[in-house]
């Protein structure tokens, strides 16, 4: 027994150095491939379409967005309320602008849903927007008809931003070749179906981190080149949150933003919330875009009250104040903004944290300003919104 005993030890020695052999082989090749699929992503190059001798319509007035716009998230795709209710609320306001109307937070846009809804909207001149969100579901199913194939969305990730939303989820990136097929297929069936802006959410989440060289350049350049195509014009806007580069800025006809609402319906005027940040310990910075800091540097900036499903946020504040609070916040923020040459969009459907309190839609989860539910808001709104004349 003694003179195997060596043997033994040599023997599981052995084996166990194959075992870390082998475990470092496929480390290193599950690397490799990641590199190799990192630098093998397709460059895709920029569709410049063909100009057209149709006449082009003028894009939508700006003057539109910021003082008769409304936010009404998904009225055209995502929740509205049982039985379309949304849809009856937006034909009596005095909304002409409809913010976030197309919403694809980890969904792909249905375009027959879309134009299904749109039909029942009774109101002329309407403007809608779609808003192309740093969040897609990997699983999602969706044709792609110029390739006779579905989607790969597991190859519009950003590297390491698997999960970051929830299971099966991640940020899609601009410099992945998938994600640019997507947004060519999804803006260009949004344009002919009669959406004229374009938000594109956290934009730092879907852009290349060097932003003197931005991605966001050529898939603007192409989205506009298309419409001008079919004879239109768009806006393009973009959540940049803290970004101060002015060229970058600049590429897009507006920002976006929220107010950073407090439980006493006012606001502040630093260039970061204080929530998150202060000079002393510093933190994270959640922009307030009518800082000079930011507004100086941009084309145009649109606030509104802002959401994350979570509590706290501009929307859970809003919801849990009296309706008389509510009223007087809106008018406050109202006549703040566009005195000073700022959009405010006013909250129509917005989401809230499900245990938030306060007011809310035909579910706890969703706001709702329609009269029929607690909130009770739709009177406010129009009203302040009648009262503005834009000038031709």
């Amino acid at each position: 027994m003694l003179k195997l005993f060596p043997k033994k030890i040599l023997y599981i020695l052995g084996i166990t150095i194959l075992l870390g052999l082998v475990a470092i082989f496929i480390f290193f090749k599950i690397k490799n491939n990641s590199i190799k699929e990192d630098l093998a992503d397709e460059v895709l190059e920029p569709i410049i379409y063909p100009k057209t001798e149709k006449e082009i319509t003028p894009p939508p007035s700006m003057e539109i967005l910021k003082k008769k716009g409304c936010v009404a998230d998904g009225l055209l795709f995502g929740y509205t309320g049982k039985d379309n209710t949304a849809l009856e609320m937006i034909n009596r306001s005095e909304c002409q602008y409809i913010h976030r109307a197309v919403e694809t937070w980890l969904d792909a846009p249905d375009f027959e849903k879309v134009a299904q809804r749109k039909a029942k909207i009774t109101k002329e001149n309407m403007v809608y927007s779609m808003f192309i969100a740093e969040a897609i579901d990997k699983k999602v199913n969706y044709y792609y008809p110029a390739e006779e194939r579905d989607f790969n969305f597991s190859k519009m990730c950003r590297k390491g931003s698997s999960n970051f939303w929830g299971e099966h989820t991640c940020k899609p990136s601009f410099e992945r070749s998938e994600y640019r097929k997507y947004l060519r297929y999804i803006t260009s069936q949004a344009i002919d179906n009669g959406i004229q802006v374009f938000l594109f959410g956290q934009i730092f989440y879907q852009e290349s981190s060097d932003l003197d060289s931005p991605v966001v350049a050529e898939i603007i350049e192409e989205m506009k080149s298309y419409a001008a195509f079919k004879g239109v014009s768009i806006l393009i806007g973009a959540q940049t949150n803290d970004i101060i580069n002015e060229k970058y800025l600049r590429l897009f006809d507006f920002i976006e933003g929220g107010v950073g609402l407090s439980e006493d319906g006012k606001i502040e005027n630093g260039p970061c919330f204080s929530r998150w940040w202060n000079k002393e310990t510093g933190g994270w910075c959640w922009a307030l875009l009518w800082n000079e800091k930011y507004s100086q540097k941009a084309n145009d900036v649109l606030l509104h009250l802002d959401w994350s499903g979570k509590w706290g946020d501009d929307m859970s504040t809003f919801a849990r104040m009296s309706q008389d609070d509510r009223s007087k916040t809106l008018k406050y923020l109202y006549e703040y903004f566009t005195s000073r040459n700022f959009g405010f969009l006013m909250p129509m459907l917005a989401t809230l944290h499900k245990e938030n309190g306060g007011c809310s839609g035909d579910k706890s989860k969703y706001y709702s300003a329609d009269d029929k539910f607690s909130c009770n808001d739709e009177d406010t709104i129009n009203a302040i919104l009648q009262k503005t004349k834009i000038k031709n």
